[in-house]
């Protein structure tokens, strides 16, 4: 099938699903929900890439010293509490200065910690 054909059905079917969503009563509930499903997919699939992503390193972390896995955590727990505090951090201007200095100091700290336990 010619690419420009599959590009016009796969917007027909959008639109016609966006006129279904629109048009019939209860709409509005069902793309809550239909986005509330997507929203908690997406999460889940996060969730286990980074599952995954923390049993193929466990040899890595295991190696670091002390000061490695200190760093390397509390990088990690910066950064968690950064997600947690978004929505308040981002009503103020000094807020939104917090939030972008300490995840960037964050993900320097880890990032550089990670390579200095990798490197030979």
């Amino acid at each position: 099938m010619c690419p420009v054909l599959l590009v016009a059905r796969n917007v027909a079917i959008i639109a016609i699903l966006a006129l279904g969503v629109t048009v019939l009563p209860g709409g509005g509930n069902a793309v809550t929900a239909i986005l509330t499903a997507l929203s908690l997919a997406f999460f889940a699939a996060i969730a286990m890439l980074i599952g995954r992503a923390w049993k193929q390193t466990s040899l890595t972390r295991d190696v670091m010293d002390e000061r490695q896995r200190t760093i390397f955590y509390s990088s990690l727990g910066a950064l968690a509490l950064m997600i947690a505090g978004l929505d308040e951090l981002l009503e103020s201007g000094p807020g939104t200065v917090v939030l972008i200095g300490v995840t960037g100091a964050a993900v320097y700290f880890a990032v550089t910690t990670w390579r200095e336990a990798t490197s030979y």
